[in-house]
């Protein structure tokens, strides 16, 4: 469709702003409120799903109820002569693809800045009951910033309830996933209902990419990705860029967490650890270590354990002949070694005796019928074995 189309009688389109497999996007001219507006034409093949339609009217309307600063606002939906179409606010800013492709990467502050107010606008959006699904750089506008010289910044999350409406269609029925790959959370890979930690996870894959340039996980299809998700642990963005706080590089890394129970679990979590990361302190603790009671490394230092870091321990004894000399009583490596020698011989020696003993008793008891004989020699063997005992004892006690 070129420019100049009108849509209902009232959306002037006019140029091309993008396009994908699901749509094209016009800027465009309201001729009723005279205001510049974004028009999106849903693709054909998706126009041709009745279903797909339906649900989506559906999750359009219950987006156009969303009205917050940090969320591109639905003003209309409709059809014309068979073409779909959703008619919002028209944002004058770079995505963050666009930015990420022309700058690479981003200062630590501004992806802060850009993360904290992605969060407000999920968070909004998840009170009314409402899951993006599909956060990603190219859903995320900036005006100012980046991009500009020292302009205010402010971000706007796009395309809610088009990921929703388009799961269940027959693309999914038929084995497809919706959104980017490489931002789907792991529950969402495996065909589980998306939550607000999905939508967390993805705005870390972002802010992952926003501070190194590149993406945690890389795969060629869905399986590597969730193969290398399930086997691997993404380097710390420190390790891309030295410019990123440790503390903001371990927030970062929580929100990429697998298990969903030691993620941020909503999108106001994640928003607080971005700012304490900021500002040097570490994530504070997951949903799993508070249910098993462990405390997390970002926690307070309570009154006791305050105490007891401070509480001088008592000194180790210190010998006073040679430093080298270990105190009595420490089993040391070569003492160890010292004793399994001298036990070795011990068996020996007295397995020797034995046999001696058992031999001397078979020719005494032969030759002498009221053994006298044999009782002394007896009561001499017992003596060797348990002089050979004592020897053993005072080598081993003397190392």
């Amino acid at each position: 469709m070129s420019g100049g189309s009108l849509i209902s009688g009232r959306y002037a389109l006019e140029d091309r702003l993008g396009s994908g497999g699901m749509s094209n996007v016009y800027r465009g001219t309201d001729r009723v409120l005279e205001r510049t507006v974004a028009v999106k034409l849903l693709a054909e093949h998706l126009s041709d799903d009745e279903k797909f339609v339906a649900r989506f009217r559906r999750e359009a309307l219950a987006v156009a109820k969303l009205v917050h600063p940090n969320i591109v606002q639905v003003y209309d939906t409709g059809v014309d002569a068979g073409r779909h179409y959703i008619v919002m606010e028209y944002v004058e800013g770079h995505s963050g693809a666009q930015i990420l492709h022309r700058l690479g990467s981003l200062d630590p502050d501004t992806v802060v800045d850009i993360g904290v107010q992605a969060c407000a606008g999920l968070d909004h959006a998840h009170r009314q009951g409402i899951i993006h699904r599909d956060v990603k750089p190219g859903n995320l506008m900036v005006i100012g910033g980046p991009t500009t010289d020292g302009d205010e910044m402010s971000v706007k999350l796009a395309d809610f309830g088009i990921a929703r409406a388009t799961e269940q269609t027959r693309l999914t029925q038929a084995g497809s996933v919706v959104g980017t790959a490489a931002y789907l959370s792991p529950e969402q890979s495996r065909g589980e209902e998306a939550t607000p930690g999905s939508d967390v996870y993805a705005l870390g894959v972002v802010t992952y990419q926003l501070l190194t340039g590149r993406l945690p996980y890389e795969g060629s299809s869905l399986a590597e990705l969730a193969i290398r998700r399930e086997n691997e642990r993404p380097l710390p963005p420190t390790a891309y860029n030295r410019d990123v706080p440790d503390a903001l590089s371990a927030v970062v890394l929580r929100s990429l967490e697998a298990d969903p129970l030691d993620r941020y679990t909503d999108a106001r979590g994640f928003s607080e650890g971005l700012l304490d990361g900021q500002a040097g302190r570490g994530p504070a603790e997951t949903e799993a270590t508070r249910v098993m009671g462990i405390s997390g490394p970002a926690d307070p230092p309570t009154e006791a354990t305050r105490r007891i870091q401070t509480t001088p321990l008592p000194p180790l004894p210190t010998p006073r002949s040679d430093p080298r000399t270990p105190p009595r009583g420490v089993i040391t490596p070569s003492k160890r070694r010292g004793r399994r020698n001298w036990g070795r011989i011990f068996a020996v020696l007295l397995l020797i005796c034995l046999i001696a003993a058992l031999i001397a008793a078979v020719v005494l008891l032969a030759t002498d019928p009221k053994g006298e004989i044999s009782r002394v020699i007896a009561d001499t063997v017992q003596h060797q074995i348990d002089g050979i005992r004592k020897l053993i004892e005072q080598h081993t006690q003397g190392r």
